[in-house]
């Protein structure tokens, strides 16, 4: 179990969008939460790939079909 502090504004406005989204403001912050988490994690990987891409070997569809013997 979470327990959060914020202001009295921040609370109506959580409320507010929860119950626009149709969900607990339980169920919403939850949700928030694991997709703040999940864009950071996205984020992390697409920079990890931008650092790397330039030492990696990419190949054409024909080009792993001609390696593979198919």
């Amino acid at each position: 179990m979470l327990s959060i502090r914020c202001s009295s504004e921040d609370e109506n406005l959580i409320k507010k969008f929860a119950a626009i989204k149709k969900q607990s403001v339980s169920e919403f912050l939850r949700q928030a939460a694991l997709e703040k988490i999940e864009d950071e994690y996205d984020l992390k990987l697409v920079k990890d790939y931008l650092d790397k891409k330039e030492k990696m070997s990419f190949y054409s569809a024909n080009e792993v079909e001609k390696e593979l013997g198919i």
